[in-house]
């Protein structure tokens, strides 16, 4: 436990995967406010991005400001075993960025290759939110209540300001958005600014001086904090600067590509002031005025302007030069043309089609590509021409006259350039068309269609159509500047535009299609990439961004999806030099959700604005309720996982601060996050309820969007029930409002009153984060309920929408159940609202602006029926449309759940710390045929209605489902569903626990079991939609304490190890338990390891003598378990017989002798535990009762006297096994025939074992048996493959062989240094030594195994050459009974390799294996055969009954499916002989990378896996393989082997 003395430490983990980007949804990693917390990036130790590795990111340290460009390095530092922690403190908001730099990881080869270029990821944002404080209070981003006023309709300062601010203020707003303050252009509208750097004098007579006492005047005594448009994009067409600097804007001399764009806007303006002297109509009111102004646009305009010299080439030109080129025979210059990868193409020119000559010339010779230029600024390169003339008709030659003849010529080229210039013509006239029906359709808008302004009449201030340019004046400011710079672009906007694509760019035809909806008033800013491109633009811009964050706490960017993002990337640093926490508010309508998130990620966007007033029905403003309403009721807590001991932070060599004081880390995952939103009722862009719904909704939409858990707004005018939408371009008319005069009372009309409670509900709400919400639609109603997450305090409302058609029907909403919720009626309300026709003239054409006549009434009749287990609400029957109830709610059983949440998290450390390995065993798992066991049939694991068996009964059972449901916020899943309908799963869980800690033997449970079930009863009094929260709060917890005590209990290297090794260890936790229908002896019970589960856990499936010593090294020697090591060594120790140990053990009862391979990693384990554990050597004196009599074949029950009567020490158990192999093994199996194996030949029984003393290798088997792991037996009768055996691999097996070699050496050195008493074995009376038989394996090994990569080679080595199917290999086996079985390329040559390292030509050794990388290996297992063997069926089934003798009953078990456990041999070979060739730290820090590189896939695995483990099998290429065991023993061991030679390695 953490003292008072230690620190808390917020730490925020942001773990990155191996391309160094953020493994977190989106990209997204979004920040709390700054306040002391750490950001850890976590990178896995040995991952390609720490190749030369560093990690760059310009988040500033305490105390530093911060600079986009500057950023700050951390060295990547390799480490196999570990994950690399590098803690930045975060101390300041606003949009950060990382990086990393490497070296890329060279795809493996053996052959000399060019190191990788050094690169750089792509740049990673981050965003930190703005900590804003109003009145020395943190206002938190969802506590905003905003209010948007147009500025020029506010009077002028300091009275009528004064009057509208402090109104607001009375209605319990924080934040007053106002809409730009500077000087307004002609046009008088607030977006169109004349000056940026001087605040409208109208409204602001003293300027900045009023605009600082405004301010002071909010925050101090209004309690308002101010929000601020910036417009970046344009300024007014009238700007003055704009004459001084021309180049800010896009001109003809800025943009020539603009040239036809202009020409075709001056030709359409003249256009239509020509219509009448045309003949055509002047007033456009019909279709067909329209349709003959259209249809004159072709022969008046386009075919005037000619504006398809803009697109094509000329072609006499272009053919002139091609021919001069021709003629002056400049040999250099046409070979230079010609070198090219063409020049043969151009040798049967003569033969090509005209397209396949145009062609060439466009592919060769092409110029003008990009965007628009000026006429006939396309053309063809005359070199490529006259090459083309030259491949046709040869070099040129005059007439005998001397005369050039160059008419053919000329004519030839005449028409492949004409050719070429038909897609030109085809561009242009695709453009033509949109140009035409762009232009239709803006014209019907304006003047023909019902919803349009009906301009009428075609005069000087309504054109045809609108310009695309300005024209600035002609002044002595302006004439000094080229005539070409004075028609700068307006600006506008595009439908389902590119945000990322300038509309004015070189890229774009916009204005010349007429496609831009144009701003007139507007001239569109050119940028251009940085600062140097327009040095005034972009200073200008700054001071007056910097001016505008001195005074406000937060912008609204004014059309940021059209603002260039490397600009407001720009200004916004500036902003923030400024206003560090500056809060930022976009309008952001990209069409697409990836692009929304890289503006709010690059640009560190608060919050986007979001209208509820775009709703066009009831359930359209449902849906955005809920999206923006806040997390369901009953949440699942996914941000924390508290560490529970003190943590140096010097103890972190990546640290950044060097702090060696104690902490305690409070851990956060960064958890997924949505877009964040500040939720409007209305804005100054949306019409009105009273216009585009009932004008009675008005307070019901308000009060569905203050119910939500975001940043919420309204407009000037919307509480007052304003009749329209308010032109901010043309009003000229001041607001006025009944809440600037006084008091907010109930008899001002309007919502103001109602929206004054609201406001402050919904700010207490946001500081104290009520963010979980139920939102429910029916019919015309929606009810709103949200809620704390731990006080369960919270507000519910019931609105009744009024949308058209709506009339004044009552409508019904079904009663409200609350369940275990108490409510009190806070008000019910309804709005009438007096919007007939003359009222509603009368009001729009008032003086001022003002609201439409309405009342505000309360509504009796609500009915709260409160019930033992709930709260019934009934509405009143009068609850028309546009009425609102609203209620307090609470639950009295949750009154104190916050304490709650505090105690079901807690104790868990010290109610598990005293378990076993053993206990956790139970405790996290046990499947069901291991439940069955324990509970003696009772229980097996448990059932989620309509979900299934769990995997396991234990933790790890619940916490596979519970993962995935708290990642998601899954609610809706089965278990959630089960939970709320039920306490049975709490029930289960404590009587089991309960029960099994009274067994003797298992009195450690009782803490576990006492601490489960006060957790479970302390919940059980919640609400039943509150219980699956809380029930995963509790089985979290129980299973993080769980899981930390089982790594706590292993060695150093697993409890300081990376996440994925930690998984793997705990695997042997999982396969490791008492079974009553199975141990290791036959009359005591122990612990045991079982091959895999669920399909081998119980009886004599359980334990294999070969799966065991597979698995041994890895799941309890590198894990520090040592006494279950050894204890399994002793009980196969103890029934060893022919010099073998069983396959399956049977604990000791009915042990089967069939397996060649099994005593073999055995020996090699007994070796492992001499060398890897401490005093590791006493195991050879360590003596085991025989179950059988030592060198004697005779079989006997294990109840026979003559069972467990001799002892022999372990010692004298491997010199017995080096002995009966030596001597030669034959013999049949005990009780052979069908009770022992029904599949089996009778030859099949027949064990046979010798040495070739000329080689030394060990032979065995026949063809009717498979004494090897690949050990499976055909079961086919229909298909005819009954008794034969997939894959009998007799002969010497390679692993087998290097086993033996490896006991051989250890057991020489053992002997040399007096520790081992035999110093060999007696053959025919002669002694061999372990040495002397050692060196015949090695000299022999090559000669019999390597199949060399030059078939001229084969005469050093035994190797028939008519047989290979592949070269560069080790044979699988050596003198089987099918020959072509020996040169089958299988991953069992990396088991000798890894073993017996020095058998192996290290060369060769190494191609063999970048062979079966690029063969074998799938994205978790290897495959077991070579792809291109015949036999090759990579697919396993084992219930296909069919015909076919490969598969049929899964026969090729064994002949194409990848297996995991060969994966860990795999690597540890090409680690080891990889680090052979290395030499430089560099190099071998590669090494480590290329095996994480190949982990990737198993780490998948195991953390997707529910099981927990690594799958036995998958088919082809990782494919999911369903008669697998789920998760097996070898495969998570043999990846941990690979571990712990990483970690000795790294120390050689």
């Amino acid at each position: 436990m953490a003292s008072s003395q230690d620190k808390l430490q917020d730490v925020y983990v942001l773990p990155l995967l191996d391309n160094g980007a953020p493994d977190v949804p989106n990209e997204y990693i979004y920040l709390p406010p700054p306040s002391g917390y750490t950001l850890r990036f976590a990178i896995e130790g040995a991952s390609s991005i720490c190749r030369f590795g560093s990690l760059w990111t310009n988040i500033p340290l305490p105390g530093s400001s911060f600079r986009r460009d500057q950023f700050r390095e951390y060295k990547l530092h390799s480490d196999f075993n570990k994950t690399l922690s590098i803690d930045v403190p975060i101390h300041l908001a606003g949009a950060f960025s990382y990086y990393i730099t490497y070296t890329p990881l060279p795809d493996f080869t053996t052959s000399r290759v060019a190191a990788p270029e050094p690169t750089r990821t792509p740049t990673y944002f981050l965003d930190v939110c703005p900590n804003l404080t109003l009145q020395n209070e943190v206002l938190p981003l969802d506590s905003l209540s905003i209010f948007s006023v147009v500025s020029k309709f506010m009077g002028k300062y300091p009275t009528d300001w004064n009057k509208h601010l402090q109104g607001i203020a009375q209605r319990n707003y924080n934040m007053v958005h106002f809409s730009p303050l500077s000087q307004r252009g002609d046009s008088n509208s607030p977006y169109s600014i004349y000056d940026q750097l001087t605040f409208d004098p109208e409204c602001f007579p003293k300027g900045e001086q009023d605009i600082a006492d405004m301010i002071s005047k909010m925050e101090q005594e209004y309690g308002l904090l101010g929000l601020t448009d910036v417009v970046w994009n344009h300024t007014a067409n009238n700007s003055k600067w704009l004459e001084e600097h021309p180049e800010a804007g896009y001109n003809i001399e800025t943009a020539p590509y603009l040239e036809p764009a202009l020409e075709l806007d001056n030709a359409l303006l003249q256009y239509g002031r020509d219509l009448g002297s045309l003949g055509l109509p002047t007033s456009i009111s019909t279709t067909d005025d329209l349709n003959q102004c259209i249809d004159g646009i072709k022969p008046h305009v386009l075919a005037k302007l000619r504006l398809w010299e803009y697109y094509v080439i000329d072609v006499q030109r272009d053919a002139k030069a091609a021919v001069e080129a021709w003629t002056s025979g400049d040999a250099a210059t046409l070979d230079t043309v010609s070198s090219n990868s063409s020049t043969s193409k151009l040798n049967s020119a003569k033969d090509w089609t005209l397209k396949q000559k145009a062609d060439f010339l466009l592919e060769h010779g092409f110029v003008g590509a990009g965007g628009m230029g000026p006429r006939y600024h396309r053309t063809i390169d005359c070199q490529a021409g006259a090459a083309l003339i030259t491949a046709i008709q040869g070099p040129f030659k005059a007439d005998d006259l001397g005369v050039p003849d160059t008419g053919a010529a000329l004519d030839s080229m005449v028409k492949v350039l004409d050719e070429i210039n038909l897609q030109f013509y085809r561009e242009y006239d695709n453009d033509a068309a949109v140009i035409v029906q762009q232009i239709r359709d803006r014209v019907r808008y304006l003047r023909v269609d019902d919803d349009g302004p009906k301009q009428g009449a075609v005069t000087p201030e309504h054109p045809f159509i609108e310009s695309y340019f300005a024209r600035l004046p002609l002044n002595s400011n302006t004439k000094k500047h080229d005539p070409k710079a004075l028609s700068l672009v307006c600006n506008g906007w595009v439908w389902a535009a590119d945000a990322m694509r300038d509309n004015a760019g070189p890229a774009s035809r916009a204005y010349l299609r007429r496609e831009v909806i144009i701003w007139g008033d507007c001239v569109k800013l050119r940028y251009g990439k940085s600062p140097d491109d327009n040095p005034y633009l972009w200073n200008h811009m700054t001071k007056y961004t910097q001016l505008m964050a001195k005074y406000f706490a937060g912008f609204r960017i004014d059309n940021c999806h059209s603002t260039p993002i490397h600009l407001a990337e720009y200004l916004l640093d500036k902003a923030r030099q400024v206003r560090p926490e500056l809060a930022v508010f976009a309008e952001l309508f990209t069409g697409s959700e990836e692009m929304d998130y890289l503006f709010v990620k690059r640009l560190g966007i608060s919050a986007l604005i979001r209208e509820a007033m775009q709703s066009w029905s009831t359930a359209e403003l449902s849906r955005l309720v809920h999206m923006h309403g806040g997390r369901p009721i009953g949440s699942f807590e996914v941000d924390k996982v508290s560490s529970h001991e003190p943590t140096s932070q010097g103890a972190n060599t990546n640290g950044v601060n060097g702090i060696n004081s104690k902490k305690v880390e409070v851990v956060h995952h960064i958890k997924r996050s949505p877009l964040h939103a500040l939720f409007m009722d209305c804005t100054h862009d949306n019409e009105v309820p009273a216009q585009k719904r009932d004008a009675r909704d008005t307070l019901p939409n308000a009060a569905l969007v203050n119910l939500c858990a975001s940043a919420t707004g309204s407009v000037m005018g919307y509480d007052e029930v304003y009749p329209q939408l308010v032109n901010i371009v043309t009003e000229k008319r001041l607001y006025e409002s009944p809440y600037s005069c006084g008091k907010v009372a109930a008899d001002q009309g309007g919502i103001g009153v109602v929206k004054k409670l609201l406001n402050e509900i919904h700010t207490m709400m946001g500081k104290e984060g009520y963010d979980e919400t139920f939102i429910h639609h029916e019919g015309e109603y929606i009810t709103v309920h949200r809620l704390h997450p731990r006080t369960r305090k919270g507000y519910f409302l019931a609105a009744h929408t009024a949308f058209p058609g709506y009339g004044s029907g009552h409508g019904t909403l079904t009663p409200v159940h609350l369940a275990e919720t108490k409510a009190k009626l806070v008000g019910c309300w309804k709005l009438d609202v007096d919007n007939t026709k003359d009222t509603r003239i009368s009001v729009i054409t008032d003086k001022q602006l003002k609201g439409l006549p309405s009342s505000l009434s309360s509504i009796p009749g609500v009915g709260i029926n409160e019930q033992p287990t709930e709260t019934v609400l009934t509405m009143p029957v009068d609850f028309p449309p546009g009425s609102i109830a609203l209620f307090e709610t609470w639950i009295p059983s949750t009154e104190h759940s916050e304490g709650l949440d505090n105690f079901v998290t807690s104790g868990a450390t010290e109610a598990f710390g005293a378990l076993s390995l053993i206990d956790l065993n139970f405790v996290l798992y046990r499947c069901e045929p291991e439940e069955h066991d324990l509970m003696r049939g009772d229980d097996g694991v448990y059932t989620i209605p309509n979900h299934g068996n769990l995997v396991y009964a234990g933790l790890q059972g619940w916490w596979s489902i519970l993962k995935n449901v708290i990642r998601d916020n899954d609610l809706g899943h089965p278990l959630c569903q089960h939970l709320r309908e039920g306490k049975w799963a709490l029930d289960w869980i404590t009587s089991r626990l309960v029960r099994v800690s009274k067994r003797e033997g298992h009195s450690a449970l009782k803490g576990p079991a006492a601490w489960m079930t006060s957790r479970f009863d302390a919940i059980r009094k919640v609400p039943s939609f509150l219980l699956p929260r809380y029930f995963a709060l509790v089985i979290q917890t129980a299973y993080e304490a769980a899981w930390n005590r089982g790594v706590s209990l292993m060695s150093d290297n697993i409890t300081h190890g990376q996440e994925f090794l930690q998984s793997l260890a705990m695997v042997s936790v999982q396969q490791t338990g008492y079974m009553n229908s199975a141990s290791l002896w036959p009359e005591k019970g122990v612990p045991s390891l079982a091959a895999g589960l669920p399909h081998f856990s119980s009886s004599w499936a359980r334990c294999w003598g070969r799966d065991v010593f597979i698995s041994l090294r890895g799941l309890y020697l590198a894990t520090g378990r040592f006494a279950d090591a050894k204890e399994h060594i002793l009980a196969f120790a103890s029934v060893l017989k022919h010099g073998m140990i069983p396959n399956l053990l049977s604990g000791g009862k009915a042990p089967r002798y069939n397996s060649r391979d099994s005593i073999w990693f055995f020996a090699q384990n007994i070796q492992d535990y001499t060398k890897m554990v401490p005093d590791g050597m006493s195991i050879l004196k360590e003596k085991v009762s025989r179950r059988f009599l030592p060198y004697d074949d005779t079989y006997f029950e294990y109840t026979d006297d003559r069972a467990y009567s001799q002892a022999s020490t372990i010692g004298e158990v491997v010199q017995e096994v080096m002995q009966r192999h030596a001597s030669g093994l034959s013999f049949r199996e005990a009780n052979a025939g069908d009770a022992l194996d029904v599949q089996m030949k009778s030859e099949g029984f027949n064990i046979d074992i010798k040495v070739d003393w000329d080689t030394g290798l060990i032979f065995g088997g026949n063809q009717s048996n498979c004494g090897t792991w690949m050990d499976k037996m055909g079961e086919s009768e229909k298909a005819g493959s009954k008794g034969v055996p997939g894959t009998p691999r007799d002969g010497a097996a390679i692993e087998i062989t290097g086993l033996l070699y490896s006991t051989l050496t250890w057991l020489t050195s053992l002997h040399k240094t007096g520790t081992y008493q035999f110093a060999g074995v007696k053959v025919n009376n002669e002694l061999i030594t372990w040495a002397s038989w050692a060196a015949r394996v090695k000299a022999n090994f090559e000669r019999c195994y390597y199949v060399p990569l030059d078939q001229s080679e084969d005469s050093q080595y035994d190797v028939n050459s008519s047989i290979v199917n592949r070269r560069g290999i080790y044979k699988d086996l050596y003198r089987s009974g099918k020959e072509y079985e020996d040169y089958q390329l299988r991953p069992n040559f990396p088991i000798a390799m890894t073993v017996a390292p020095d058998l192996f030509d290290p060369e060769k050794a190494l191609q063999a294996l970048e062979l079966a990388d690029s063969v074998l290996r799938g994205p978790t297992g290897m495959a077991t055969l070579d792809p291109s063997d015949l036999n090759y069926r990579p697919y396993y089934i084992n219930s296909e009954d069919s015909t076919d003798f490969a598969t049929s009953k899964g026969r090729n078990y064994h002949q194409g499916p990848e297996w995991l456990w060969p994966t860990g041999f795999f690597l540890r070979a090409l680690l080891r002989f990889d680090l052979m060739r290395r030499e430089s730290k560099e190099e071998r820090i590669e090494a480590f990378q290329q095996i994480t590189q190949r982990l990737a896939g198993c780490k998948k695995a195991i953390q997707e896996s529910p099981w927990a483990g690594l799958t036995e099998l998958t088919n082809r290429n990782g494919e999911f393989c369903g008669d697998s065991s789920p998760t097996q023993a070898w495969s998570a061991g043999c990846c941990i082997d690979l571990f712990w030679d990483a970690k000795e390695l790294s120390i050689e």
